[in-house]
C-alpha cells in the first residue's frame, strides 16, 4: 500500500501547485517584434511562442522564483528571473545564431543546440517561412547531412548516414510522439498523411543511431515533428499555394496545396483544434526504358526487361518450348527444333505510363481536444488523424498507391515531468495495385504464356526456313506472337486492366490489399523536480502488430499475424561547472528491448559535452544500437516476378507454398508433371544466384555455391561520434564525424532453389537448374561480412554584406564493405560520397521583403534495391523564393521555384525524373 501511495504521489506531483502567469513581448534590438520566438521555463518543457506581433502569455505551476528563457533562430538567447506572480517581461533579443535554439529530442529534455551532447538539426518557423522548397517537408533536404530520396511528387523518404531505400525502416518519424510508419509497410511514407504546414511548430532531426532512447527503429536517425498546441496558438490560419510542375515526360501540370488550421481556447481548462490539408498535382512520369538484365540494352533485345516497362518480366528459354510434347506434336518434322537457338526470350511489355494516370493527391485532417483540469501544465489530450491519397511507391515493384487510407488515434496524459500515451495506427490499401503484375496479367488475359512462347518458336522456325537470319527471325517471331495484342487505350485493354487491378490473386491480378494495424503505448518520467544532483529519466514502450494483407503481402492468407515487442530505458544527465569558463555535461542512458521472436538486447549510450568560454563546445558519444527484423523481414510472402520474397520467421517458411509445372526432363526424373515447393527451400536447399548464373554461362557444375542462408536475427551497430560547435564573431561552425560498425547486418540475399534434388548432390539438383526447374528467391538474412560506414559533416553560417545570411555545408559518407567477396549480398547504402549545400538570403532585404536561394550538389552514387540497380548521376539543383510580409493583413506572400535551372535529375533508379515546380502562395495568420 505504501508503494502504491508513493507512486501516486510521484505521478501527480505538482498538480495542485500554485500558478504564475507571465506576459510580455519579444522584440529585436531595432524594436521590431519577433513572431514565433520560443518562451520556455528553464529546466522544463513548459513553454509558448510569440504571436504575429511578438506577444506571449505563459502559465507555470510553480511559485516564483524561477527563470524564463526567450530564443529564436538568428538571435541570442536571453534568460530572465521571475520574482513575482503576473510579472510582465519584455525581451530584447540581440542577433545571434542557430546554435542558440532550444531542442528537446537529443536528451528528451530542453537544451540549446549548442550544448547538445549529440548532433541535432532543427527546422523551425523561421526556416519554414524562408525555405525555397515547395513545402516544409521538402525543405528538410537543405539540412546538413540529410538525404531526401524522391519516390514521387507526394512521397519523399528522409534518411541520414546511408543505407536507404524507399522502404526505409531504419529511420523513424514521429509526429507529436506518434510513429507514423504505415502498418502494412513498416516505414514512413513521407508526409503523405502527416502534418499540415500551418500546424507545424518545429522539426528536429537526430542523425545516426538513437536506439538508447527511442528503440529499435531509430537505427539511422529519427525525425520529430511537433505541432502547435491550441492553448498556445489560437485563431484561424490558412495557406494556399498554386503553381505548376514541369517535366519533359509529362509536360506542364497544375499544382495546388491548401492547408487550414482552426484553434480555440474555450477556457483555461479546455482548448481544441482542427486541421485540414489538400494537395493535388501530377506525379513525375517514369519512362526509363533501359534494360535491367542487359546493361546498355534496348527494346531490340529478345530478352528485354525494361526498367519502366512491365509484362516483359515473363521470360523463358526456348529450350523449354521445344521440349514440350504439345509443341513437338505440332511440328511436321521433329528435326526442325534444331533450328531453334537455346536463348531466353521475354514477352512484350507495357510502358508504365499506360498503366497509371500519375494522379498525385493527398487529403488529410486531424483534430485535438486538450483538457487541463487544474489550469496548469497537467494536460489530457485526444488527437485523431486521418489521411488518404494517391502516389507512386517503388519497392520490390512499382505500385500505384490509389485511395490509400491511414488513421491514428492517440490519448495522452502529461505534464512537465511525465507523459503516458497510447495510440493505434491502422491503414487500408484502398484501390492500390502492383503495376508490374498488371502488365504481366494483361498479357496473360490476352494470351497465356505457353501459347505465346509456342507461337513465337513456331514463327521463328518458319522465318528461318524462309531464309531470314537469326535477328530477322526473332523480329518476325515477335510480330506473329503479338498479333492481336491488347493495345493501350483499346476496350479490350481497359477491360483487362480493370479486371487485374480488382483481383488480389497475383497469378491473375494485381490488387494490393491490406488492413494492418499496430497498437503502441509509451511513458516517460523525469525526476529532476525531485532529485537535485542529476536529471534522471525512466520510460518504456510496448507495441503489438496485427498484419492483415489477406495473403497479398504477407503469408496471412488464413488470418492476421500478430506479435509484440517492448522496451524500457533510463537516462541520467549531470552538469558539472568545472570553473567560470568551463562546463561539462555528462549523459548516460541504456535501453532494454525484447521481441517475442528474439532474445532481449541492451542499447547503452554515453556522451560528454564540454563548453569552453561560452563560445566553443566539444562533444563525444559512444553507443550501441540494434534493429529488430521488420514485419517484412519476418512474414513477407510476395511474388515479385523474377524472384519470390520470403520472410524468415520460422513459422513463415512453410506458409509460403506454390505448385510448379516441371520441364519434360524434370517430369521424367520425379515421375510427376509438377511439384510443390515451400519457402523453406530458399533457406534449406538453395544455391547462390551468382553461381547459378555462372553455371548457365559456363556449364561447369564446379562453380555452384551452396547458399542456405541463416534465418534473420537482430542487427547491431556500435557507433562513435565526435563533434565541435563554435562561434567566431558572426561565424558559427558545426562539425561532426562518426564511425559505425555493424554486426549481423540485415539485408536480402538472392538464391536459387531447385525443384528436385539436394544442393551439393552433384547430380539431380544440377539437372534441375539445367532444365530450368528452379525458383529464384530473395531471402532475409544477416551478413557474415564486416559492414562499416563512416563520414563527416561540416556546417558554416555567417552574415555578409550587413544583414545577408550565408550558410553552407559539406557531407562525406563512405561504405566499407567487400562487395566482390559477397556478390549476392546487397547493403543498399544508396548514398552519395560527397554532398554540398548552400543558401543565401535576407529576411528583410527591405521592409517586410525577403528572399532566399538554396543550392544542392550530389555526387554520383550506385543505387541498389530489389526493383532496380544502377548509377544515379551527379546533380546540381537551385531553388529560390521571394516573400512579402503584409502585417496589416497578417499575411505572407511568396513566389518561388524549385529546380530553377531545369536540369531534370533523379535520386533512385526507376523513379520519374524530377522536373521543376513554380508556385505562388498566400499564408494568413501563420507565424
Amino acid at each position: 500500500m505504501k508503494a502504491i501511495l508513493l507512486f501516486f504521489m510521484l505521478f501527480f506531483c505538482g498538480i495542485t501547485f500554485s500558478q504564475t502567469t507571465i506576459t510580455g513581448t519579444v522584440v529585436d534590438d531595432n524594436s521590431q517584434p519577433i513572431p514565433g520566438a520560443n518562451i520556455i521555463v528553464v529546466g522544463t518543457s513548459t513553454g509558448n511562442v510569440t504571436d504575429f506581433d511578438g506577444n506571449f502569455s505563459l502559465t507555470y505551476n510553480q511559485n516564483p522564483p524561477f527563470s524564463v528563457q526567450a530564443s529564436s533562430v538568428g538571435f541570442e538567447t536571453v534568460t530572465v528571473e521571475i520574482t513575482k506572480r503576473n510579472q510582465k517581461v519584455d525581451f530584447i533579443l540581440k542577433e545571434g545564431t542557430s546554435l542558440d535554439e532550444v531542442v528537446i529530442s537529443a536528451s528528451r529534455t530542453p537544451e540549446r543546440i549548442f550544448e547538445s551532447p549529440v548532433t541535432v538539426e532543427r527546422f523551425g518557423l523561421k526556416e519554414i517561412k524562408n525555405t525555397a522548397s515547395a513545402d516544409f517537408y521538402d525543405g528538410l533536404e537543405n539540412l546538413k547531412g540529410v538525404d531526401v530520396n524522391t519516390n514521387s511528387l507526394t512521397f519523399k523518404s528522409v534518411n541520414t548516414r546511408g543505407f536507404a531505400t524507399f522502404a526505409n525502416n531504419r529511420f523513424m518519424q514521429l509526429v507529436d510522439g506518434m510513429d507514423n510508419s504505415t502498418p502494412a509497410l513498416n516505414f514512413p511514407i513521407g508526409n503523405l498523411v502527416g502534418m499540415t504546414e500551418t500546424d507545424v511548430l518545429s522539426v528536429e532531426l537526430l542523425p545516426g543511431a538513437s536506439s538508447a532512447l527511442y528503440g529499435a527503429n531509430a537505427f539511422n536517425g529519427i525525425l520529430f515533428m511537433r505541432s502547435k498546441n491550441p492553448f498556445d496558438h489560437q485563431g484561424i490560419s490558412a495557406s494556399v499555394k498554386r503553381g505548376l510542375t514541369s517535366q519533359e515526360a509529362s509536360g506542364d501540370n497544375e499544382y495546388t496545396d491548401v492547408s487550414i488550421r482552426a484553434a480555440y481556447k474555450f477556457s483555461n481548462k479546455f482548448a481544441a483544434k482542427v486541421n485540414f490539408g489538400y494537395l493535388k498535382g501530377t506525379d513525375w512520369a517514369a519512362v526509363n526504358e533501359d534494360d535491367k538484365t542487359n546493361i546498355g540494352g534496348t527494346r531490340a533485345n529478345i530478352d528485354y526487361d525494361g526498367v519502366n516497362v512491365y509484362g516483359d518480366e515473363v521470360s523463358t528459354n526456348l529450350k523449354n518450348v521445344i521440349e514440350s510434347e504439345t509443341f513437338l506434336a505440332q511440328l511436321p518434322n521433329p528435326a526442325l527444333v534444331n533450328l531453334v537457338p537455346l536463348v531466353d526470350v521475354s514477352r512484350t511489355g507495357y510502358d508504365e505510363r499506360d498503366l497509371t494516370n500519375y494522379d498525385a493527391s493527398s487529403i488529410k485532417s486531424d483534430w485535438g481536444l486538450y483538457y487541463r483540469p487544474w489550469e496548469n501544465d497537467f494536460e489530457i489530450s485526444y488527437v485523431g488523424k486521418v489521411g488518404t491519397g494517391s502516389t507512386i511507391y517503388q519497392g520490390t515493384n512499382r505500385y500505384n498507391i490509389n485511395n490509400f487510407f491511414q488513421e491514428q488515434h492517440k490519448i495522452e496524459i502529461r505534464n512537465d515531468n511525465f507523459f503516458v500515451r497510447g495510440y493505434v495506427v491502422s491503414d487500408k490499401a484502398g484501390d492500390s495495385y502492383d503495376m508490374v503484375f498488371t502488365g504481366i496479367n494483361i498479357n496473360s488475359a490476352w494470351k497465356d504464356n505457353n501459347t505465346w512462347f509456342g507461337e513465337y518458336t513456331g514463327a521463328f522456325i518458319s522465318a528461318t526456313l524462309g531464309g531470314a537470319d537469326e535477328t530477322q527471325a526473332h523480329a518476325a517471331a515477335r510480330n506473329v506472337a503479338d498479333t492481336g495484342r491488347f493495345l493501350p487505350g483499346s476496350d479490350e485493354f481497359v477491360a483487362a486492366f480493370n479486371r487485374s487491378i480488382a483481383d488480389p490473386d497475383l497469378t491473375t491480378g494485381s490488387k494490393f490489399q491490406d488492413a494492418s494495424k499496430y497498437y503502441h503505448a509509451d511513458a516517460n518520467y523525469n525526476f529532476s523536480h525531485l532529485i537535485d544532483f542529476a536529471d534522471i529519466q525512466v520510460g518504456g514502450s510496448f507495441r503489438e502488430y496485427s498484419l492483415n494483407s489477406s495473403g497479398t503481402i504477407y503469408t496471412d492468407i488464413d488470418g492476421p499475424i500478430t506479435y509484440s515487442e517492448y522496451g524500457i530505458y533510463t537516462q541520467i544527465q549531470k552538469n558539472l561547472e568545472l570553473n567560470d569558463e568551463m562546463e561539462l555535461k555528462l549523459t548516460g542512458s541504456a535501453r532494454y528491448d525484447k521481441s517475442e521472436f528474439f532474445d532481449g538486447f541492451v542499447s547503452p549510450r554515453i556522451s560528454a559535452a564540454l563548453t569552453l568560454n561560452q563560445n566553443h563546445n566539444v562533444r563525444a558519444s559512444v553507443q550501441t544500437g540494434f534493429r529488430n527484423p521488420t514485419t517484412q523481414d519476418l512474414f513477407i510472402g510476395l511474388n515479385a516476378g523474377r524472384a519470390i520474397l520470403v520472410g524468415s520467421a520460422p513459422s513463415n517458411l512453410d506458409r509460403w507454398t506454390r505448385n510448379y509445372d516441371l520441364s519434360p526432363g524434370g517430369a521424367a526424373i520425379v515421375q510427376s508433371p509438377s511439384v510443390t515447393q515451400t519457402g523453406a527451400a530458399a533457406y534449406n536447399n538453395s544455391y547462390t544466384a551468382s553461381s547459378a548464373l555462372e553455371l548457365a554461362a559456363t556449364g561447369n557444375p564446379a562453380v555452384l555455391e551452396i547458399a542456405n542462408p541463416d534465418l534473420v536475427k537482430p542487427e547491431q551497430v556500435t557507433s562513435g561520434e565526435v563533434g565541435y560547435r563554435g562561434k567566431f564573431n558572426k561565424i558559427t561552425v558545426d562539425v561532426s564525424a562518426y564511425y559505425n560498425s555493424y554486426k549481423d547486418f540485415i539485408s536480402q540475399e538472392v538464391v536459387v532453389a531447385p525443384f528436385y534434388g539436394t544442393v551439393g548432390d552433384g547430380g539431380v539438383s544440377i539437372a534441375a537448374l539445367a532444365n530450368g526447374d528452379s525458383q529464384a528467391y530473395s531471402t532475409y538474412t544477416n551478413s557474415e561480412a564486416n559492414v562499416n560506414s563512416y563520414g563527416t559533416s561540416v556546417g558554416v553560417s555567417t552574415k555578409v554584406f550587413g544583414d545577408f545570411d550565408l550558410s553552407g555545408s559539406y557531407t562525406y559518407a563512405k561504405l566499407d564493405f567487400d562487395s566482390e567477396a559477397y556478390p549476392d549480398f546487397a547493403t543498399n547504402f544508396n548514398t552519395p560520397e560527397h554532398k554540398f549545400k548552400a543558401s543565401f538570403g535576407n529576411t528583410d532585404l527591405f521592409e517586410n521583403f525577403g528572399f532566399n536561394i538554396a543550392y544542392r550538389f550530389s555526387d554520383d552514387y550506385y543505387w541498389e534495391a530489389t526493383f532496380a540497380n544502377g548509377v544515379v548521376p551527379e546533380f546540381h539543383v537551385v531553388d529560390a523564393q521571394i516573400n512579402l510580409k503584409v502585417p496589416s493583413m497578417k499575411s505572407i506572400f511568396k513566389a518561388g521555384a524549385t529546380n530553377l535551372l531545369g536540369d531534370e535529375y533523379f535520386t533512385a533508379v526507376g523513379t520519374g525524373h524530377i522536373g521543376s515546380m513554380y508556385y505562388v502562395s498566400w499564408t494568413i495568420n501563420n507565424l
